[in-house]
């Protein structure tokens, strides 16, 4: 079918809707509705609605999608319950799920290199398109041949967004929340003077932030997000969204997932190479919009499927059990920002594949260094313990005794108090590989567990 052709569309439901909706005018999907759509290729797609009566549209208008080969590859091994190991096959390697990607923010993580994330048996790595567009620059990773050449790291690595950390970062320092109110044309403030006064503005067409380096300003739209990441070259890359803040009323968080569902739709369009493409599931914590983010983004042609939000525990395993059973099978489903055990546990439990999280790292640099269940650690204490404790000072043990990292073969308690102590970095570098290994040997336990159709037994040693 061609723009202009006529398309009837017969339905008998109760319900009084558009009978269609293309997605150039589209950003979130009504109640009762069902889905109509053309392939990639083709020169529009659409969506359809229940309608209380047969109608006939003429179609007046195109959404262009041209069709990209990407180069992922999913499929499961095994599922025990929703739980499911799996593989993903990217360009740059394999990815044995479940598992976890280490936050390599500025195309690094911090202070391990990549030939001990390699010892480690990190499969994925997850850059920070924000920073990296910032500083060095897209163009100067352009000219290693990417990401991949740029940090001498050969194995995959996805990149978010950027727009959470231009949203954040530009204006999060001077608010209350942190990292979540701001000045949207969808949405008028009665403290628009004061929000005047901050660096970083979100509008129907992007994120308008300031330089933290330099106070230049900068727009992320959609289309620039893709192209930087295009650029970046990553195996994975993520559309654009929105993150609305937990405390934000119905209203705000709805109007927060129609812009998402717009940029997700621009975000497509704007896509050129193979790269794997993931769409972000919004909404907050309200049921009906969480369901039906999810049903808009699961029914666009994304490679994945990335759940994103600000959560606390429960808030997170309820917002899952919402959206879990909308979900395509046969796509990799990734949690953003999520990465304490129990969370990892939970959310295995629900069918999610992949996470990241800062935690490994962030906490090393402060002195926490994780525990195995077998020598202390619950979720009591969150499995970690602080090396810096002065009870530490003269303990001849290693950081935990069942541990089989180089660090725990090698080094005492004592030593790396004393490290940190004296501010010196190999403390923070030694804790940081426990950390990460701790981490990495949890999701192959995890997968062994699903493979051998037992994960509620995992489950309970370590959660209880």
């Amino acid at each position: 079918m061609r723009p202009g052709d006529n398309l009837s569309v017969s339905h008998n439901y109760s319900t009084e809707r558009p009978t269609v909706a293309l997605f150039d005018s589209c950003m979130c999907l009504p109640d009762g509705f069902t889905h109509e759509a053309m392939k990639p290729g083709c020169l529009f797609i659409l969506i359809c609605f229940h309608s209380k009566h047969s109608s006939s549209i003429n179609l007046k208008k195109s959404s262009v999608f041209l069709p990209v080969m990407c180069n992922l590859k999913f499929s499961i091994d095994a599922s025990h319950g929703n739980a499911r190991a799996a593989r993903i096959v990217l360009p740059h390697g394999l990815v044995e799920t479940p598992a976890f990607l280490p936050v390599a923010t500025k195309a690094t993580v911090k202070s391990i290199s990549p030939e001990e994330l390699e010892e480690i048996g990190v499969q994925v790595l997850i850059a920070n398109t924000y920073h990296l567009h910032l500083k060095p620059g897209e163009e100067l990773v352009v000219g290693h041949g990417g990401l991949h050449g740029f940090m001498g790291w050969k194995k995959p690595i996805a990149t978010d967004s950027g727009g959470f950390q231009a949203f954040s970062l530009g204006l999060g320092a001077k608010l209350g929340e942190g990292k979540f109110e701001y000045d949207s044309a969808l949405q008028s403030r009665k403290n628009s003077k004061k929000l005047l006064k901050r660096s970083a503005f979100i509008t129907g067409e992007g994120i308008r932030f300031k330089s933290p380096y330099d106070g230049k300003e900068h727009l992320f739209t959609p289309e620039k997000s893709i192209e930087i990441q295009e650029k970046l070259g990553a195996d994975i890359i993520l559309a654009l969204d929105e993150c609305s803040p937990p405390s934000a009323g119905y209203e705000y968080t709805k109007e927060s997932m129609k812009l998402t569902h717009k940029w997700a739709v621009q975000s497509l369009k704007a896509h050129t190479t193979s790269q794997a493409l993931y769409g972000i599931i919004q909404g907050g914590l309200f049921e009906d919009l969480r369901k039906q983010s999810a049903e808009f983004i699961s029914f666009l042609d994304f490679d994945g499927i990335a759940i994103g939000g600000s959560f606390g525990k429960d808030e997170m395993s309820l917002s899952l059990d919402w959206v879990m059973p909308l979900l395509p099978e046969n796509k990799p489903r990734h949690l953003l920002g999520v990465g304490g055990v129990s969370d990892i546990f939970e959310s295995v439990k629900r069918g999610m594949d992949t996470f990241d999280c800062v935690g490994p790292t962030r906490m090393a640099r402060i002195g926490y260094a994780y525990l195995l269940p077998q020598s202390g650690g619950s979720q009591k204490n969150k499995f970690k313990f602080r090396i810096t404790n002065q009870a530490f000072e003269r303990d001849l043990s290693p950081i935990d005794k069942n541990c089989r990292c180089s660090v725990c073969q090698s080094f005492s308690r004592a030593y790396i108090y004393h490290l940190f102590k004296n501010k010196e970095m190999l403390g923070l570098r030694l804790v940081s590989y426990h950390n990460l290994f701790f981490f990495s040997s949890l999701m192959q336990s995890i997968r062994r567990s699903i493979l051998d159709k037992k994960l509620e037994k995992l489950y309970s040693k370590w959660l209880g």
